[in-house]
């Protein structure tokens, strides 16, 4: 019996004696299925192949993502915070390195996700260092390996602790969250996106989608819920889903400048 990876979103499955027959993260219209077809390995296997890179993000921000790029490519962020550090996003491979070097720093008291393409080996993290896992209920379908350690949450915030507070934004996913740190930018707050808010590579803009690899958009209502959903938090920053995928500063104004641009090019 194993738990079987998909290989090209991540995702690590439920026990089975023979690899899943298909992917449904991967055949979803976000995502695709490999030009060559379903493929799966292992976490064994993995280890064998690649390593994590672990690096600082930015004060107290600790950035993990694996070498060579596996699946997606996303790094998670590891945030140390007083009462305790949370992992935002996730990535499938973990090995000893990676927990030595979290246990270094604290270890994690919770894992939060910001849509099911980054659910990856989350209860595998979540058993290691015997974490919560926090997914918006809208996602729940996308779970395909069950864990009494998932708490799913409703509504449109879910207070953590430190004044950290998950946000319900859609979008991208139903369930699509992002999460406002307020401690950041020496007070000025900070929002950890994923992909639910898309730093592009022009850093005075960002952008949003349904599906990204395969360019299908989202709609002005969407984009509202979106708006709606970070206009309390104050933020000066925000981080990605990639290495150096962030805006610095003023980064507020840049989601409203951005989505008023992708709005008068929908419309038109």
């Amino acid at each position: 019996m194993e738990n079987f990876i998909c290989v090209q979103c991540g995702t690590q499955f439920a026990e089975t004696a023979e690899p899943p027959p298909r992917c449904p993260i991967c055949e979803d219209e976000r995502q695709f299925v490999r030009h060559t077809g379903q493929k799966w390995t292992t976490l064994e296997q993995l280890r064998a192949a690649h390593h994590n890179r672990i690096e600082d993000e930015a004060a107290q921000l600790l950035g993990v993502g694996t070498e060579p790029e596996f699946a997606i490519g996303q790094r998670a962020l590891l945030l140390q915070s007083p009462e305790g550090n949370l992992l935002w996003d996730c990535i499938t491979l973990l090995d000893d390195e990676t927990a030595d070097a979290i246990d270094a720093r604290g270890g994690i008291r919770a894992i939060a996700i910001s849509h099911p393409h980054y659910y990856s080996a989350m209860v595998e993290w979540g058993a290691r260092f015997d974490a919560r896992i926090f997914l918006h209920a809208a996602d729940r379908e996308w779970v395909m390996r069950e864990s009494g350690r998932i708490q799913f949450w409703e509504g449109k915030t879910l207070s953590l602790w430190d004044g950290l507070t998950l946000i319900h934004c859609g979008g991208h996913f139903e369930g699509g969250t992002i999460l406002h740190w307020p401690a950041a930018a020496d007070g000025q707050g900070a929002l950890l996106t994923g992909d639910i808010i898309q730093v592009v590579q022009d850093r005075r803009y960002v952008s949003f989608m349904r599906s990204y690899p395969n360019l299908v958009p989202l709609g002005h209502a969407a984009i509202q819920q979106i708006l709606e959903g970070v206009q309390p938090f104050a933020f000066d920053q925000i981080y990605g889903a990639w290495w150096n995928a962030n805006v610095s500063s003023n980064a507020k104004a840049t989601v409203k400048h951005s989505a008023e641009r992708y709005l008068r090019w929908i419309s038109d």
